[in-house]
């Protein structure tokens, strides 16, 4: 259950289109960190002390900033990400039988994403889709009044899609 695959080298090059479209900017840390980590997925190490150094502040306020705001990520994630809302209309309609069902089907609970870097469990705590509970979000596609039979049977096909 670990949160990368292989430790791979990251390529700092392709931050380069980034920074010169903020070049000189004041106050663009954060959409630098939100193009960053849509070029890697997430906000690897490596990407977080470049961004230090390039706009010469330091890493820990980088890392504050990474770190206070719940759309950045720290940790590689999976291809696919499944967020299960654990709401209370979730939760008393069966995201504890859902969460139970992908973590025994899969091998992975939530936070964690499988060894070969697939798949992504998140639990959330409200999606605001009270009247579809269990609600179940994959890839962003909204699965409402989701069943523990039907979430594994999606899961299965979309992670033998590829």
């Amino acid at each position: 259950m670990s949160t990368s695959t292989v430790d791979e080298a990251v390529d700092l090059s392709l931050m380069e289109q980034v920074f010169d479209n903020y070049q000189g900017q004041r106050g663009a840390l954060i959409p630098i960190l939100q193009k960053t980590q849509e070029i890697y997925g997430w906000l690897p190490p490596e990407t977080l002390r470049f961004i230090a150094r390039r706009l010469n502040i330091s890493v820990s306020k980088v890392f504050g900033v990474a770190t206070f705001y719940a759309q950045f990520y720290l940790q590689r994630r999976g291809r696919h990400v499944l967020r299960l809302c654990d709401g209370t209309a979730c939760h008393v309609k069966g995201t504890p039988i859902l969460t139970t069902a992908v973590e025994e089907e899969f091998g992975i609970g939530p936070g964690q994403t499988s060894e070969d870097g697939e798949l992504t469990v998140e639990i959330v705590y409200c999606l605001g889709s009270c009247a579809l509970a269990p609600v179940a979000v994959l890839d962003g596609e909204v699965i409402g009044r989701v069943k523990q039979d039907k979430l594994l049977r999606t899961l299965k096909k979309t992670l033998k899609a590829g």
